[in-house]
């Protein structure tokens, strides 16, 4: 029994869509790889299965017709959920990596060192990561897992906070002997700083001081460059404890005051919830979350002051 999709062009609709896109059949043609000419025969067929015409032509330009913009929602629409459902397949498939985004800074910094021990544990699974600040579309994209930093608010994902920050203040040996430590109220127009727009000195200070020392601090928009500067004695930081242990532990960074300010935000793991299912998936969260339950928090001599940090917001932190 024939079905009703046998003589439907489905080719031909994606041509449509990317057509109407572009408003040119070459611009369309090269999008796609083909031709000028495979783009134009596949439009008359179109056409010929619906019996209205989707574009004129005026000269060199391509205007779409009013039963086009009819047609146009409905076929993005289709071909959306196409191509959200084979997303879902491939996804799900139990061979191949297991594609994770994340933070560039926590990646190098936090994630990288620890990672040997998971591929002892999983030796026969295969990590790939993909490093972006930006919220994460999985069904357009072939990642499985996102590490975010923020507070949480992933609509219709699977998203379970597994590691809290803090801020603290940092220099290298050499420029703590040379200006001493700073408590929360010293006035920061003593020190050389260095920031970003998701580590605010703000956060440190108790005075109105502002604008004599944010005049004079060089602004650098990448957490782990901001400790690489903080290393070579450029300037003292205020920084996420999460990314400056393993510096002070070296002995390359020292704390250079006390206390320790609780971030507004956290690291979540994020996933759409039926990807919880896959095993590559349910294994590297849970590996995840004990490394996070080993990691230390801040010890009694930094405080912590109970008051979030100021200004630490919902922006996803480099």
């Amino acid at each position: 029994m024939p079905s009703a999709y046998d003589r439907l062009p489905l080719g031909a609709l994606r041509v449509f869509e990317a057509v109407a896109s572009h408003l040119s059949f070459s611009a369309a043609a090269d999008s796609l790889n083909v031709t000028p000419a495979a783009v134009s025969q596949q439009i008359k067929m179109l056409e010929g299965y619906i019996q209205v015409p989707l574009f004129r032509r005026n000269g060199r330009r391509v205007e779409i017709t009013d039963e086009g913009l009819e047609l146009l929602p409905a076929v993005r629409a289709g071909l959306d959920k196409l191509e959200s459902a084979l997303q879902q397949i491939k996804h799900f498939r139990r061979a191949g990596p297991l594609q994770i985004t994340t933070l560039a800074s926590f990646l190098q910094i936090w994630l990288l060192p620890r990672i040997r021990s998971f591929r002892r544990k999983y030796p026969n699974i295969e990590l790939r990561f993909h490093t972006s600040r930006e919220l994460v579309d999985f069904s357009r994209t072939a990642n499985h897992v996102a590490i975010r930093f923020g507070h949480g608010n992933y609509p219709n994902l699977h998203s379970e906070k597994f590691l809290d920050d803090w801020l603290v203040p940092v220099a290298s040996p050499d420029l703590i002997k040379q200006y001493g430590t700073m408590e929360r109220g010293t006035d920061l127009s003593r020190y050389p700083l260095l920031e970003s727009g998701d580590e605010p000195w703000s956060a440190w200070s108790k005075i109105d001081e502002e604008d004599a020392w944010l005049s004079r601090a060089p602004s650098i928009d990448d957490s782990a460059g901001l400790l690489a500067a903080a290393e070579e004695g450029l300037g003292f930081v205020l920084a996420r404890w999460t990314l400056v242990t393993r510096a002070l532990a070296k002995g390359t960074l020292k704390l250079a005051g006390r206390g320790a300010l609780p971030y507004g935000s956290a690291y979540y793991f994020v996933c759409p919830k039926s990807f919880l299912a896959l095993p590559k998936v349910a294994q590297f969260r849970e590996w995840l979350l004990a490394a996070a339950h080993d990691f230390p928090a801040p010890g009694p001599g930094l405080g912590p002051d109970p008051t979030p940090a100021p200004g630490s917001g919902p922006r996803e932190a480099r």
